[in-house]
């Protein structure tokens, strides 16, 4: 019996150099080294932060087939539910000391996080359950469950809104030779690649991320295995909205205000990033959020007219390139 190897699926390594070729085509364009540095980690710590938002929804998506519409809800939430740590402890966020200012954050979003993920919870069980496999009520269920979620948030914090200060340790910037880089940009791309570097972890070395990817290729064979994929699905949204509350609350601390409807107003981005980078698939929503942030960046400053428009034309161009997103051939 002689030895057979299975074939190796060649890798695509395409996708991957898109963000340094942008990055490295734009050098001469802008023509001010401290001011591409600038530019770019400005754009890298937006991706991160579009990336964080995005990378739950996008296994939504791709596991469980649900067109979630109400996922700026969990965004929101997050966002508001970190102020419950950061008002008491604002003494800790006012303190001139990095670690205390680290550790109240870190209260916050672990918050942030539990509150999310319980209401994703509920909201699967009482909303998306019902209508699995029908995509036009799902739109209008979810879209249904965001007004209702920030009509609550109105009632609990108020319809006004509310500062969301950074910490007097993240305040101001770094230089890095004639360069300014704000110091909480670096945070976020910091808190950025942790959580790419665990999904891709889990995703690929742990059991539950191979049953999670062989749910999203065939999950009926996974239910044939003895497998239940219903809780994986529930498992799987609360985990996705934990997610968009980590990602609230670093999109509120960008912006140093909340308001109900912020989770809503991040969402085509966040359509757009899990178009482009394809459905269920983290690495191609990791390089559409990056391209997308640096895009919108770069056209902020060499043609601020089409700035508003230049995630839309970076749609097209990558559709038109590869209509399933990069992470399909």
């Amino acid at each position: 019996m002689s030895d057979t190897t299975l074939p190796s699926v060649p890798r695509d390594y395409i996708p991957s150099l898109l963000a340094p070729a942008l990055m490295l085509a734009v050098i001469p364009l802008v023509g001010s080294t401290p001011t591409w540095v600038t530019l770019t980690v400005a754009g890298l710590a937006m991706g991160m932060m579009i990336f964080i938002m995005s990378s739950g929804l996008t296994l939504v998506f791709g596991l469980m087939d649900v067109l979630n519409f109400g996922h700026g809800a969990f965004v929101s939430v997050g966002a508001f539910a970190a102020t419950l740590v950061l008002v008491p402890m604002q003494g800790w966020m006012q303190a001139d000391s990095l670690g205390m200012n680290l550790a109240a954050l870190g209260l916050a979003i672990t918050l942030a996080m539990a509150v999310t993920a319980l209401l994703g919870w509920a909201f699967e069980r009482v909303i998306i359950m019902p209508v699995y496999g029908q995509h036009l009520k799902q739109i209008l269920i979810t879209m249904g469950g965001m007004i209702v979620v920030e009509q609550l948030i109105h009632v609990i914090w108020g319809a006004d809104h509310q500062p969301m200060p950074l910490p007097t340790a993240l305040r101001g910037a770094v230089m890095l030779g004639d360069a300014a880089i704000e110091k909480y940009r670096l945070l976020a791309i910091a808190v950025g690649l942790l959580v790419f570097v665990a999904l891709v972890l889990v995703l690929n070395r742990t059991k539950l991320g191979l049953l999670i990817r062989a749910g999203v290729e065939n999950g009926e064979m996974v239910e044939a295995l003895g497998y239940r994929i219903r809780r994986l699905f529930v498992a799987v949204f609360a985990a996705g909205s934990a997610l968009a509350g980590l990602g609230g609350v670093m999109w509120g601390l960008y912006k140093e205000t909340l308001s109900a409807s912020m989770g809503g107003e991040v969402m085509v981005m966040v359509f757009i990033t899990i178009i482009i980078g394809g459905l269920g698939s983290v690495g191609g929503c990791f390089i559409g959020a990056l391209l997308m942030a640096l895009t919108a960046n770069y056209a902020g400053f060499l043609a601020p007219k089409l700035a508003l428009v230049s995630h839309i034309v970076l749609m097209i161009a990558i559709l038109l390139w590869r209509p399933a997103g990069l992470s399909r051939k």
